[in-house]
């Protein structure tokens, strides 16, 4: 197997065949790789592979190089690793670009980050002991406006749909806002989708677009993101090529893998509903922390961070999150969930990258830990290899 630079890929196939039925396991087959071959976060990868789904891959290097590995494979019953090209729905990664928008209307004098949301949307967030009055657009990008923990759901949790089957913006938001308040704004953190719900009405009465044409308009094409796709309300399908999405739990060497539901994206909207690829969105990631999608001045603003958990190195800012490497070295980026995916990409500042994506999320035993290994055992892999 050879090792291609320059951004195209390196595909180690690894792994046992994958079946809709309940299956033992058998032992992975390693690819051989010769020279530089990132036995490192090859191995991380398996392990992460070995708990997450079907497959797996991440696409990862510097500034002067970008490699691709795969585990598993992207298709139940068939030998096909994961690509660096291949679409996927990215979840919560979908958060980083609706912030990066509303850090866009604060540079254009819009908006303003410590301005009561109730300045621009009136009588929205009300009622059940809420107060958009206290409630601040920074304590909403911050995930410390105090809006209770909320995950829709394509059967069990969701908002009420139109007849066509899509969602309503507004009706999401009211849905979420049925939970009491879990604390007094800027008082502490507590991750809510219904924040970034709320953000995409915001972005929406300030521009006068719908959310997804606003995202589109001011970040995926400027970035010239071609293979990133905000989909409108009623558009189901998943671009090609594309990674084949699963449900599916593991139970020491069983499981069982059925294909994901198919839902409307609109469910999820500015906090979830967008497609990419692993090269798309590093890319992304790299002009937002670059300063090309954002001012200065916003940016800073957007890695101010609330330490969820202190003592860490990292925290949570604006739409992005901050993780301290084992390497000494600081990452930012953003994870995402949503039926069938589960991803995660991290950038630094001397240009290296880490964009991972399994093909199962899984809420049980959900492998956030190995995720977070594979990720700092990539964007530190050289700097040892240097030392």
């Amino acid at each position: 197997m050879t090792i291609k630079r320059n951004r195209t890929k390196l595909s180690a196939v690894i792994g046992a065949v994958c079946a809709t039925m309940l299956t033992l396991s058998g032992p992975a087959a390693h690819a051989q790789t010769a020279g530089d071959d990132h036995s490192a976060t090859l191995a991380a990868l398996t392990a992460f592979q070995a708990d997450a789904g079907p497959g797996a891959a991440i696409h990862a290097g510097d500034s002067d190089e970008s490699w691709t590995l795969s585990a598993g494979t992207g298709t139940i019953n068939t030998d096909r690793p994961i690509q660096s090209d291949e679409h996927f729905r990215i979840g919560s990664q979908t958060k980083t670009f609706t912030a990066a928008v509303v850090l866009q209307l604060v540079d254009e004098g819009k908006v303003s980050l410590d301005a009561p949301i109730a300045d621009y949307l009136p009588g929205v967030v009300t009622g059940n002991g809420y107060d958009g009055t206290r409630i601040t657009v920074r304590h909403l990008l911050q995930h410390t406006s105090g809006l209770a923990a909320y995950n829709p759901d394509p059967i069990i949790v969701t908002p009420k749909p139109n007849p066509d089957g899509t969602y309503d913006l507004a009706e999401s938001v009211r849905k979420g806002l049925s939970r009491a308040p879990v604390s007094a704004p800027g008082a502490s953190f507590t991750y809510s989708n219904n924040n970034y719900l709320v953000l995409g009405m915001l972005v929406e009465k300030v521009t006068t677009k719908p959310v997804h044409e606003a995202i589109t308009s001011r970040v995926i094409e400027p970035l010239g993101l071609s293979r990133t796709v905000f989909p409108a309300p009623g558009d189901r399908a998943l671009p090609i090529p594309a990674v084949n999405g699963y449900h599916g739990v593991r139970v020491g060497g069983f499981y069982f893998w059925t294909s994901a539901l198919t839902y409307d994206p609109s469910l999820f909207s500015s906090m979830g509903a967008m497609i990419s690829t692993l090269e798309d969105l590093t890319s992304f990631y790299q002009a937002l922390t670059a300063g090309k999608v954002v001012s200065a001045a916003s940016l800073a603003e957007m890695q101010k961070v609330w330490e969820a958990e202190p003592g860490t190195g990292g925290g949570v800012g604006l739409g992005l999150g901050k993780y301290k490497l084992s390497c000494d070295t600081v990452a930012w980026g953003h994870n995402g969930g949503v039926p069938g995916y589960f991803s995660q990409t991290l950038v630094t500042q001397d240009g290296r990258h880490a964009s991972v994506v399994t093909n199962v999320l899984s809420q049980l035993n959900r492998p956030d830990g190995k995720l977070l290994e594979l990720l700092d055992t990539a964007l530190c892999e050289d700097v040892s290899k240097r030392s």
